[in-house]
């Protein structure tokens, strides 16, 4: 099983599409046993919150956010952890909005550095 991801910092690899997450935002991870959640903010979102747990290297949450346009969302995300070879830990996300239409792939890293 990759490492614990309490107190790591992680931002996306690349922008997804306008108004949603991009590689200004940062994700601020806690864990505690199969707890997990994260605070986040940056680029097109003012303030997120993540929550939900971890089996394995398999994590299961869901999301809300609040948009610089003042708008709200929120959506469901499965993510498998990876440990990179540089000791750095990646996230490889399947996810699906739930108060809008769409759904997506994305991957966040730990910055280097931070965590």
């Amino acid at each position: 099983m990759a490492r614990s991801l309490d107190g790591l910092v992680l931002a996306p690899v690349a922008d997804q599409a306008p108004g949603q997450v991009g590689t200004r935002t940062r994700f601020a991870y806690h864990q505690r046993d199969g707890e997990v959640w994260a605070e986040y903010a940056g680029g097109d979102v003012v303030r997120g919150y993540l929550v939900g747990t971890r089996t394995e290297d398999r994590l299961d949450f869901r999301y809300v956010q609040l948009k610089q346009d003042g708008t709200t969302s929120s959506g469901h995300c499965v993510s498998t952890v990876v440990d990179l070879p540089d000791g750095r830990v990646r996230l490889e996300e399947s996810w699906e909005w739930e108060s809008q239409r769409g759904s997506g792939t994305s991957v966040v890293e730990q910055l280097p550095g931070l965590g």
